[in-house]
């Protein structure tokens, strides 16, 4: 069970990725978070980015094989 969840379906990029980004700036060191998103822009974008900054990311993958929403998991560190 992740520390915080962050649901960003609803948003663009680069939206996603600013959102993200202030959850993980909230977190303390090996905390975790579960962010929700769909395929495409915002699951290219925020992963990479997040990695970028330092921080692992796991794809846990689709919610459902025929849905376009993914779940992450991010470690901040």
């Amino acid at each position: 069970m992740a520390d915080y969840y962050l649901d960003i379906t609803a948003e663009r990029c680069p939206i996603t990725f600013v959102k993200a980004k202030l959850l993980v700036e909230r977190m303390q060191k090996g905390e975790s978070a579960e962010i929700r998103l769909h395929t495409g822009e915002p699951l290219e974008n925020v992963p990479r980015s997040l990695r970028e900054l330092g921080h692992d990311v796991a794809d846990d993958g689709p919610e459902t094989p025929d849905t376009t929403v993914h779940r992450l998991t991010v470690v901040k560190r």
